[in-house]
């Protein structure tokens, strides 16, 4: 098999192409990314694309599955960046798929894209997926899952498969997720968990995790199997209160959500941080997701907790750990991380 990656050089990504050195279905992997990395990975040919400018079909040409991970987080004060890529990009994907005739797409949709739900019970893959109105991310989500609608209802000879996973962690990761939701005025020796005596207590605010390495594990089987349709991806336990307090050694402390939304409404106003109020609302509105269908259907299963992958990214935040591609490096924020404060913390890509 001869698979196409965008976003290959991401954390979902290059956990992916981990799983795919070892896959003895895969022979050539191609690795789109927007700047190319020095790294040297097995099966792995890169090629530098943009999903919003490339000649998309004539990369996807002769692939027997495109894998579709290519997404920006930041800028978040920027919409109209986020919209081309995200939304425009994912079209231009989809479109090339079906222009190159390539017999397969997995695309990587996310928790973000259902519509409030329960959080006492797990819901299944038939949860609406209208997203959440006040978060930029979630709308994106949404609004792609309604493109890979028409895609799939136009092509019906292309097996299509859509995962969902839950908030992805991993440790190489660090540097880049700490870029994304942290920004560069949090000290480092401040993410430790015996410096951590609390955690937030609140109405609805927990969440579900699941590592990169498991996340890469499920996309990989998506890719090189014939399952098609959607599935939920998540690890357990959920992480409330009460489980974040047990893994960090803190107290959860009552709190009401109001408050943290607040809290991270003027933080994100006056760039102290680059975290929109908008993923406040997501954690709090999202549903918690039954995994049951990718364990029986895709035979997966993960290997790390969620609990684990959080508690490892932590550990990376605090270590300064990254990984050698572009997005996952430490350098991407500049020296002393001054890039992301020069251009404004939530301004960057």
């Amino acid at each position: 098999m001869r698979i196409v990656v965008t976003g290959a050089t991401g954390n979902v990504g290059t956990s992916l192409l981990e799983g795919l050195a070892g896959e003895p279905a895969v022979d050539a992997v191609v690795g789109l990314a927007r700047r190319r990395p020095e790294i040297a990975m097995p099966k792995v040919e890169w090629v530098a694309a943009d999903v919003v400018h490339a000649d998309l079909a004539e990369i996807f040409r002769g692939a027997d599955c495109v894998v579709h991970l290519a997404w920006l987080i930041q800028p978040g004060h920027d919409q109209r960046v986020l919209q081309a890529v995200n939304v425009e990009g994912s079209a231009r994907v989809f479109h090339a798929v079906g222009a190159a005739g390539v017999p397969a797409l997995v695309y990587a949709s996310s928790v973000g894209a259902y519509s409030p739900g329960p959080k006492d019970r797990r819901v299944d893959e038939s949860w609406p997926t209208e997203g959440i109105a006040s978060a930029y991310y979630a709308r994106e989500k949404a609004a792609v899952e309604r493109l890979l609608d028409r895609f799939e209802h136009e092509s019906p000879a292309t097996r299509v498969v859509r995962l969902r996973p839950a908030l992805i962690f991993k440790r190489d990761a660090a540097a880049e997720i700490r870029r994304f939701f942290a920004g560069p005025l949090l000290p480092s020796p401040l993410v430790r968990r015996s410096l951590i005596p609390i955690v937030p207590k609140a109405d609805r605010l927990c969440f579900q995790a699941v590592h990169s390495l498991d996340a890469g594990d499920a996309f990989r089987r998506a890719a090189v199997g014939d399952a098609e349709g959607a599935f939920n991806v998540a690890a357990e336990p959920v992480l409330d209160a009460e489980a974040l307090g047990k893994a960090l050694g803190a107290r959860p402390i009552p709190v009401h959500a109001a408050a943290l939304r607040a809290l991270a409404d003027v933080s994100w106003r006056l760039r102290l941080q680059p975290t929109a109020p908008g993923w406040i609302d997501l954690a709090l509105a999202v549903p918690l997701m039954d995994s049951t269908r990718a364990r029986t259907e895709l035979g997966w299963s993960p290997r790390h907790g969620a609990d684990e992958a959080l508690v490892e990214l932590l550990d990376g935040m605090r270590t300064g750990a990254d990984y050698g591609t572009p997005p996952l490096e430490r350098r991407a924020g500049g020296p002393l991380r001054i890039g992301e404060l020069l251009t404004g913390v939530g301004g960057r890509q």
